[in-house]
Formats: C-alpha cells, structure tokens, sequence
C-alpha cells in the first residue's frame, strides 16, 4: 500500500512506521492518523512481523496537531455532524488491543498528540534530541486527549500524571526517563538501533503467541479490580500455552541449549478465548 505521509517498511521480522512529514517537524494530520492505522492493522495480520517500532523523519518526531491542515478534524465527517472522536485517541486504543509488541523510538520533540499517540506503545525510548515534551493541552485551552487520562497514571503514577498535564508544561528525554516515562534515553545516533536491539531480543527469543498473551494480560490487567480476574485468565493462557507445540520447543531448545524455532502463529492459534475481553462501543451522547 502507498503512503502519502507515513513511511512503512518491514525489514526480518521487524515493521517500521515512521511519521515522514519532516518539513514540518511530522505535525499531525487526519491523513496521518488514518494511515497510522492502516499501517498498524498491517503490522498485526502480519505473522512474518514480530514487532513494530515507530518513530519520526527528520529531527522531531511529531510537533503536535498541524491547525492549518486540520489536526483535530474527523476526516470521515468534514461537516461534524458525527460526534466528536479524537485521533490520537483513535490510534491508542488500535495500540491497545493489538497482537504484536510496538516501541516507541522518540527521535525528537514530542507535543501534544506527538507525545499521547504513545501512550499505548509497550515500550518507549527516546533520543537525547528531544529537549520538548509535553502535554501542553490545558495550555492550549483545549482538553487532554489520546486516552492520555487513563495511560499516564498508570505508566508514570497519578501525582507525576497531575503534574505534567495540569501545568502542561515542557520537559526533556532526561525527566522522561527520570519518572518512568521511557525505559531508556540514547545518543541520536544510538536510537534506532536500540531500538532494533530491543526488537530483536522479542523477536529472535520469543513464541509470538505467548507474547501476544502477555502484552494483552499486561494491558487489560491494569484495569481489573481484583487480582482473581488476572489469575483466571493468567491461569486458562498458561494451560494453553503448556500443551502446546511451542512451549515444547521451548522447553527442548533450552536443554538442547539452541535457539528456539517457534512455529505457532498470532493469525490461526490464538486460545479459544482470546479475546476475553468486551470492546465498548464509542458512544458520546
């Protein structure tokens, strides 16, 4: 599929979608979003791709909502008669109930929706060239967005969360790692290929559907209100999993001390009761 202001390119094992709008510092667009999306459930069908690592051309990786192009417009309804869904919102939710495990290599400043489109990434980690971050939404007179309410208190604990959307204010890859935002921050040469080196350890070491598993228990646990709900669900996934043709070339490949050949595929042996889960419908009266 061509791509107007996305780059997708999936390369062992590995996709990668990279926001390619550089002379204008990958400001957000209607277009973008969709074709995020489009890329993202190309990423998940995909059985050869393992993982998926998004990043920006150039030197930010997204400024934030481009105003001149329409950022916050729904694409699908110019007039707005339908109610209102914002779009980064739309792509961290796709994040949120994909197969596949998605890093976030933040190459430079991240503002707005720049920073909220990845909230529902697994892991993030970001170049030391990004010097601005931030959640700049009540600064703007507008409102967060990008399920940013529900994931930052999670990733980063709700009285850090408060401060960082409350007073909208900048802050660099260093705080960023420093309150548990990224996992790691690099040199700008280093970014892509820590990045590649993360993927590389899921996808060389891992059974893509005991990793799909538990990136969906990881996530949806978050929100149980009781640990019995994630021991059932943790409990029908390891049964699963421990008659299954992977975990015996998993155990095999550990006493034949080799790299494992996993055969089993997120498209056709997901467990009986994957998704355990119901999606809500967008309602907004």
């Amino acid at each position: 599929m061509r791509y107007e202001q996305i780059i997708y390119t999936v390369e062992e094992s590995i996709a990668t979608i990279t926001l390619n709008r550089p002379e204008v510092l990958n400001a957000w667009t209607p277009l973008m979003m969709q074709e995020v999306l489009q890329a993202l459930d190309a990423a998940d069908n995909d059985d050869s791709v393992r993982v998926v690592i998004v990043t920006g051309a150039g030197r930010a990786y997204c400024a934030g909502a481009d105003l001149a192009a329409g950022g916050f417009n729904n694409p699908d309804d110019p007039e707005g008669t339908e109610p209102f869904r914002d779009s980064a919102g739309q792509v961290t939710l796709k994040l949120f109930n994909m197969k596949k495990p998605v890093i976030g290599a933040i190459n430079g400043n991240a503002v707005g929706v720049g920073i909220t489109m990845t909230m529902g990434m697994d892991i993030r980690i970001a170049s030391e060239a990004a010097k601005k971050i931030g959640f700049v939404f009540d600064r703007r007179g507008v409102a967060p967005e990008g399920c940013c309410t529900y994931f930052l208190p999670r990733i980063i604990g709700i009285s850090r969360a408060a401060e960082l959307i409350l007073t909208g204010r900048l802050f660099n890859a260093r705080e960023g790692l420093e309150i548990g935002l990224f996992s790691r921050v690099t040199a700008p040469k280093e970014l892509m290929p820590t990045a590649i080196k993360i993927a590389r350890e899921i996808a060389d070491n891992t059974s893509a559907v005991s990793t799909a598993l538990a990136r969906q228990m990881l996530w949806k646990m978050l929100g149980e209100h009781h640990p019995m709900h994630t021991h059932i669900i943790e409990s029908k996934a390891f049964g699963y999993m421990l008659a299954s043709a992977d975990t015996k070339e998993g155990v095999a490949s550990f006493l034949e001390k080799r790299a494992p050949k996993f055969t089993m595929k997120p498209s056709r042996d997901m467990p009986a009761f994957y998704p355990w889960w119901e999606e809500p419908p967008y309602i907004n009266d």
